[in-house]
């Protein structure tokens, strides 16, 4: 007996019909492996014809800082002294075997190396493809940031009701 599978979307599909091609993220690390895996995911979608939506809260803030290294970015000393702790996308740490900083660095050689796109280029792409970005209401306001110390293409700053709004329809997922 020949036995055809059918994709899990297409089925996921014919049971709830309501649902779009719409993929939204919850940004909530900011690990470069798991910021890898938000762009992975976010940008194969994008490609494929999805509406994407990511939402950064907390340390995934750090990928959409206009300034990529540590800087001191906040509204009073501490969160300046916060801001700086936590730096920005170039120097985010790995989950696990980060080696004092050095995890970051052995991945983007091996990305390179085996012609895998690395955390920037994948940033590059999201933006290339019109991700919708946005920046979490809350945790700029715990951090002491503002929306200017955001890349120009976050689209909006969002509170968590907002976000699910603008996520019904779809799957959302939180790294």
């Amino acid at each position: 007996m020949i036995r055809i599978s059918t994709p899990y979307n297409y089925k996921l599909r014919i049971m709830n019909p309501e649902l779009k091609k719409k993929l939204s993220i919850i940004a909530f690390s900011g690990d470069f492996d798991k910021l890898t895996a938000v762009f992975t995911l976010a940008t194969g979608a994008a490609a494929v014809g999805y509406e994407v939506n990511i939402f950064f809260t907390f340390w995934g803030l750090d990928a959409i800082k206009k300034k990529q290294g540590r800087s001191f970015v906040g509204g009073n000393g501490l969160t300046k002294l916060f801001g700086f702790m936590m730096g920005g996308l170039k120097v985010t740490p790995t989950s696990r075997f980060n080696f004092g900083g050095i995890g970051p660095r052995i991945f983007r050689y091996l990305m390179r190396k085996k012609n895998v796109a690395t955390l920037e280029e994948l940033v590059e792409a999201a933006k290339a493809l019109g991700i919708n970005l946005y920046a979490c209401e809350m945790a700029m306001h715990v951090l002491g940031l503002k929306k200017e110390d955001f890349i120009s293409e976050v689209k909006d700053v969002l509170g968590v009701a907002t976000f699910l709004k603008l996520s019904e329809g779809g799957r959302t997922l939180f790294i």
